[in-house]
């Protein structure tokens, strides 16, 4: 067990995993898929999760008797003959995958998904190589070369090989000198994580490019630079908030050979969701994703499931990077980590050093919708973006990440941390962010190349005044305030991840974790 999830602090309820015994789980698996898949069609799908052939990809093959999954796996994966050909006798992970709903049918489906919400279940077992998944129909449960593989799996995988399986972006940034860097990046959902990996610079100086928005594998060449793939080929974005204004690229991206799930339709055969009100005219009859045919009027319920997505080829997004399906993989050379903050937390800081980096990682807080009610907003610890991801003790997954710091001749890629998301005393955003994040972006650029241009700060390393690019923004921004390090509130967030590593990672943290920790508490008590 204490290779999955940590030991936590005395009766505390772990958030950083589940574990059940493989007799226990094989009983469970046992009781379910024997006949479940009776009445329908089996789809075997042999798929590789990065560039066929490429010495940074993995194989698959998905049992599933869903029709909605095997066209998403051909969207999201590179399917086919040519993977079987590339297997040879090779290791695959195999992945089974079930609705759990055979026919005849014992209860009517519900919003017309067959599933089977009373048993759903999703393992992960490492020792076998092996991911079963059954009762749901939900992309991230049954399209499982996505999280399952991808980061569960992908992670243990990763620590085994000596790389990094990280719920990342990747994208390129390009000067008008043609000169070329790459940065990964980690945000909780709800943070714009695919509006930057598909941002549009409003500095005429640059050109972003995405090479992916969700997953990065990386490992360290060679020549000791860490070197990333987007194991997928496709985007399985979430539609509400995406539009023209927030992203025009995913809107483009997904103007044809798209899969959406749970969205509203519209009486011209289009979608809508909610984000898409200044695009779809008034007068156009919506139908809501419950099936409510004129959803104007209902009175407060939302058009599509705010969980509802998009399916798409990456292939199809205009500014996808010319390297994007590389077999070597892109350069990285930095590392950014970001969360919702409202307070308290300035746009962008960097790490002073490797472990200051993954400790910055290992404390990232974001603000999220309470879970059960909906109602009130809450900051929520989610490290490395990857709480509900990770295939193996965070405490162990720490380890691993501090452990390049011990190998001679790598290049350590410098780690940044950003919140686009702080507000004044009234709750109006202090940046526009946005196309806007681009001056960020070209801060952290020119610190990758050596340029002076950052002043230390009991936090990390801060831009030197006057030192972002601010040359023709529309708004006016409060530049000090965005800056700012309240002390109490620093002094406050030092105790809330002391408690947070204390219960939740327990005896399983690094002692240079906690190290970082006490020498940011001494830090901010002498401001």
């Amino acid at each position: 067990m204490r290779d999955t999830i940590p030991v936590v602090k005395n009766s505390i309820t772990g958030t950083l995993g589940n574990w059940m015994s493989p007799d226990d789980l094989d009983t469970e698996l046992n009781m379910r898929f024997p006949g479940c898949m009776k009445g329908r069609t089996m789809f075997v799908i042999p798929f590789s999760m990065g560039p066929v052939g490429s010495a940074l990809s993995k194989i698959g093959i998905e049992l599933t008797d869903s029709a909605y999954v095997a066209a998403s796996m051909r969207i999201m994966t590179r399917v086919g003959k040519k993977v079987l050909k590339t297997l040879g006798n090779g290791d695959f992970v195999k992945c089974l995958h079930s609705v759990g709903a055979p026919y005849p049918l014992k209860e009517p489906m519900v919003s017309n998904w067959p599933c089977n919400p009373k048993e759903t279940i999703i393992a992960h077992l490492p020792e076998r190589n092996e991911i079963c998944s059954y009762g749901s129909g939900y992309g991230g449960n049954s399209l499982l070369g996505k999280k399952c593989f991808a980061l569960r799996l992908g992670s243990i995988l990763g620590r085994r090989e000596g790389w990094l399986a990280e719920h990342m972006l990747i994208l390129g940034i390009e000067n008008s000198k043609g000169e070329k860097k790459y940065f990964a990046a980690a945000f909780p959902s709800a943070c714009g994580k695919t509006n930057l990996a598909m941002m549009k610079s409003a500095l005429p100086d640059y050109k972003i490019t995405c090479v992916g928005d969700d997953i990065a594998w990386m490992r360290f060449d060679k020549d000791g630079k860490l070197r990333a793939i987007n194991p997928e080929a496709g985007f399985f974005g979430v539609a509400p908030g995406t539009s023209m204004k927030t992203n025009p690229m995913a809107m483009e991206t997904i103007s044809r050979n798209t899969i959406f799930t749970n969205v509203a339709e519209t009486s011209d055969g289009g979608v809508f969701w909610e984000g898409l009100e200044g695009e779809v005219s008034r007068t156009t009859k919506i139908k809501s994703w419950l099936g409510v045919e004129d959803w104007h009027a209902e009175q407060g319920k939302p058009a599509a499931h705010p969980n509802s997505r998009f399916c798409t080829p990456a292939a199809q997004c205009p500014i996808m990077d010319e390297r994007w399906q590389d077999p070597e993989g892109v350069p990285i050379e930095a590392i950014i980590f970001g969360g919702r903050r409202p307070e308290g937390v300035p746009l962008v800081y960097e790490a002073f050093n490797w472990q200051h980096g993954v400790y910055i990682g290992a404390s990232m807080r974001s603000e999220a919708t309470a879970a059960a009610e909906h109602k009130s907003k809450v900051i929520m610890h989610d490290p490395f973006a990857m709480r509900p991801f990770f295939g193996y003790n965070f405490g162990h997954y720490l380890e691993h990440w501090l452990s390049f710091q011990q190998k001679q001749d790598l290049d350590l890629p410098k780690i940044y941390h950003v919140n686009w998301f702080r507000k004044d005393k009234n709750g109006r955003f202090m940046w526009p962010g946005f196309g806007e994040n681009s001056r960020v972006l070209d801060w952290i650029f020119r610190r990758v190349n050596g340029e002076d241009c950052a002043v230390q700060s009991a936090i990390g390393n801060l831009p030197r005044k006057g030192s972002l690019n601010l040359e023709g923004l529309q708004e006016d921004v409060d530049m000090d305030a965005l800056f700012s390090i309240p002390k109490e509130y620093w002094q406050k967030e030092v105790k809330d991840i002391g408690k947070y590593f204390d219960e939740q990672v327990h005896e399983d943290l690094p002692p240079e974790i906690m190290k970082e920790l006490r020498s940011l508490e001494a830090r901010v008590n002498s401001m």
